[in-house]
């Protein structure tokens, strides 16, 4: 009976051991279990095209645009521009008459054929030869000269509808930068463009001892021979010069007439055949420092007024030329005569200016007030200028 109950009680502490023994575990088999991970989120890459910066995209928007500015000016204005052949008889070696060619360029002005180019491409010209954009060749005859300013007028007779007229601009307006496009036939190769900048303004050219181009405009547009009497282009395709000379030895100096004058003289060529230069009718000596000391003269610059032509617009003003001889060294001067300041409140430093002066400023018939020194006095004469003797 002992062994029984014995045995019952060994056995139920069994059965209490396993249980405690699987309690225990429970908790232990949830800490050990890891809690399953999130599906990690996928990384998409999307390849989007990276965007110009605006200034980039407005840059080459410009130089599409300018691209574009260019061919347009070209296509009108091409149809304007001429090329000229002129004939001149020369001497061969053995003093025999020899014709010898020229080539230039010049552009249609209106619809009575009237066509503007340089003096120097046709001066001297026997025969004249003008191809048009269309390929039409037909004969010239000079309207007019005006070699001080290198400007001729020609005309030729043909159908008003082949006639492409340019649109003049303005060259007082011009700035140093702005575009510059010139159309030509340089070297015979017709109707090429070349685009640069105006490169200065207002200079005066030397064209030969005695003469001068004033207020030329110059620009580095690749300019060569036969470009010559060809247009200079602002970037609306009017014309703002007249191509004329290159500086020898440098490469893109360029110069052409501004278009101001071609304005003003070319009219005058229409209808007179030549431009009369304003002229005052005197001779007279440039004032320096050191020519006012040996002279004793009251001023260090100015004009000393040397001679008076008889009848001239200075004489019949009454301005006044030398009353005596002076020597000084090997060299005789005249003096006692007006010493001209100014024109038009213009300061006058040298011969130069007042031919610049009357050149670019004024025209015949027109009312100039002189500012002189007469007997140690200031006084104002007003004269009306005459036309230079041919």
């Amino acid at each position: 009976m002992r062994n029984k109950a014995f045995r019952f009680l060994v056995g139920m502490i069994l059965i209490i051991g396993v249980m405690g023994c699987s309690l225990q575990a429970q908790p232990f088999s949830l800490l050990e279990r890891k809690t399953p991970s999130p599906t990690p989120t996928p990384i998409v890459l999307i390849a989007t095209p990276t965007s110009l910066p605006v200034d980039k995209v407005a840059e080459a928007d410009a130089f599409d645009i300018e691209e574009q500015l260019v061919i347009n000016v070209y296509e009108r204005v091409s149809p304007s521009v001429v090329h000229i052949t002129s004939r001149v008889i020369v001497m061969d070696f053995f003093l025999g008459p020899m014709p010898q060619e020229g080539t230039g360029s010049g552009f249609i002005i209106d619809k009575e054929g009237h066509i503007v180019t340089n003096n120097h491409v046709v001066e001297g010209a026997e025969t004249i030869e003008v191809t048009l954009f269309d390929s039409t060749r037909i004969p010239a005859e000079i309207v007019g000269l005006d070699p001080a300013n290198d400007l001729a007028v020609l005309r030729i007779d043909v159908p008003s509808a082949k006639l492409n007229p340019v649109e003049l601009g303005s060259s007082d307006a011009l700035r140093v930068g702005q575009r510059a496009i010139a159309i030509g036939n340089p070297f015979g190769l017709d109707w090429t463009l070349t685009v640069g900048v105006v490169s200065s303004l207002g200079r005066p050219l030397r064209i030969d001892e005695q003469r001068y181009l004033y207020n030329v405009v110059q620009t580095d547009a690749a300019i060569n021979p036969g470009n010559s009497g060809g247009p200079l282009l602002d970037s609306y395709g009017r014309v703002i010069g007249v191509n004329t000379a290159i500086r020898s030895g440098a490469e893109n100096i360029g110069f052409a007439v501004p278009v101001d004058t071609v304005k003003r003289v070319v009219p005058e060529l229409i209808e007179h055949g030549r431009y009369r230069h304003p002229w005052l009718g005197i001779m007279s000596y440039t004032i320096t420092p050191d020519l006012a000391s040996k002279l004793e003269l009251p001023v260090e610059q100015g004009l000393l007024v040397a001679r008076v032509v008889t009848d001239s617009p200075a004489d019949q003003a009454g301005l006044r030329g030398a009353s005596r001889e002076m020597v000084i060294g090997n060299r005789k001067y005249y003096v006692g005569g007006d010493i001209i300041l100014s024109m038009d409140g213009q300061t006058l430093d040298d011969g130069q200016d007042l031919t610049e002066y009357l050149e670019t400023q004024t025209r015949v018939g027109q009312v100039v007030t002189l500012g002189i020194q007469r007997d140690g006095e200031e006084e104002r004469i007003e004269v009306e200028l005459g036309a230079q003797p041919e």
